[in-house]
């Protein structure tokens, strides 16, 4: 049989994590990401299919490949690629949560990559 005080113990335990998840909750709840703001120059950088998923991840913030597919009415898989893509052009940064990857614009990554772009075209302009 288990003592009452050892139901105690785990009892306020219980609630002292209970009330660390709240002040978590409302921390995060309060948190608003700050618009990214590019100029449409930039954005036609990007191919079609790609911008218009790079469009949903700057609306929502952060978010994963279903996120993503769910709002463009594209497969998964095919979301997963083009997310992929992005944050290999520099356009996203990605990171893992748990089991998913989470994918978001990084305006400094997305500013260079954009000017290491059109610094290439310059270079290869025929006069």
């Amino acid at each position: 049989m288990v003592r009452r005080s050892v139901l105690d113990k785990i009892f306020k335990e219980m609630l002292s994590i209970r009330y660390r998840l709240d002040d978590l909750e409302k921390n995060v709840s309060n948190w608003n990401p700050k618009p990214v703001e590019i100029s449409d120059g930039k954005l036609l950088l990007l191919p079609d299919h790609l911008r218009k998923s790079y469009l949903t991840v700057l609306s929502k913030g952060e978010c994963n490949a279903t996120d993503v597919s769910n709002l463009t009415g594209r497969c998964r898989a095919v979301e997963s690629n083009y997310l992929n893509q992005l944050a290999r052009m520099g356009w996203l940064n990605k990171r893992r949560v748990t089991k998913t990857i989470t994918f978001r614009a990084v305006p400094e990554i997305m500013e260079n990559a954009a000017a290491i772009k059109t610094s290439s075209k310059e270079n290869f302009e025929i006069v």
